[in-house]
């Protein structure tokens, strides 16, 4: 691995409720603390209900995580937008973020920030996908378009895809981006769906991808983290 790699975790938090049928913040901070991250992507980080709290304790997280939720200027106490959030380590710098609305008919949106490690800028997005196929497919075209309109950046898009099939369903991503799957992600206690994916532009190489296991795992959410290994193409030592 080289100065320019990063470890990025995709993951849905299902509002801290696990299998277990409880409410446990704390358990899913321990989790993302072990999984030893640069950036996290979150789903269902905030609480379905208006004002949307934040699913986790945001004063609390640096300290127990070493990661630090980005913040974006959307007016509520809700620690990302449509439930997604995006935590980063110590080290990599916040160049610029943003938050969207994707079209469909639920509600859904992302999260978008610009990020600097070591001098090397990069884009990270985090996205909760449609339930419908159809919905998918605007959703991810939308997202292109919006991609298209802006400054070209090395690009990871990561979430819940809701996508259950590997050979369908998300090829509007291509050919911009690979799209990755690390096995199934779904259902923490027995999974069967890769439901958690990530999608890569050219620019970076893949080290390792791998759902990740662990004593808690299975009960602190319905979905495991995917954990991507990855570094820049091109950066130095890269």
């Amino acid at each position: 691995m080289t100065e320019h790699s990063l470890r990025i975790v995709t993951y849905n938090i299902r509002k801290a409720m696990g299998t277990d049928r409880r409410r446990d913040p704390r358990r899913i901070m321990r989790v993302l603390a072990a999984l030893r991250a640069d950036v996290v992507l979150l789903q269902e980080a905030d609480r379905r209900r208006a004002p949307r709290p934040p699913a986790l304790p945001p004063a609390e997280l640096g300290a127990a995580t070493g990661l630090h939720p980005v913040t974006f200027d959307h007016g509520r106490d809700s620690l990302g937008w449509h439930g997604n959030a995006v935590l980063v380590r110590e080290g990599i710098e916040l160049v610029a973020r943003d938050f969207f609305d994707l079209p469909g008919l639920e509600p859904r949106g992302g999260i978008s920030v610009d990020l600097a490690l070591k001098g090397v800028r990069f884009k990270a997005i985090g996205v909760h996908l449609g339930l419908l196929r159809g919905a998918r497919r605007v959703q991810i075209s939308a997202l292109r378009d919006m991609l298209a309109a802006g400054p070209s950046l090395p690009t990871v898009i990561g979430g819940d895809f809701n996508e259950r099939s590997l050979r369908v369903g998300l090829g509007r991503f291509s050919p911009a981006f690979r799209i990755l799957d690390g096995g199934a992600t779904y259902h923490a206690r027995r999974p069967l769906f890769a439901l958690d994916r990530i999608a890569l532009s050219p620019e970076f190489e893949v080290h390792g991808l791998h759902a990740a296991t662990g004593p808690e795992l299975p009960f602190a959410s319905d979905h495991l983290p995917l954990v991507a290994e990855l570094s820049l193409k091109g950066s130095p030592g890269g």
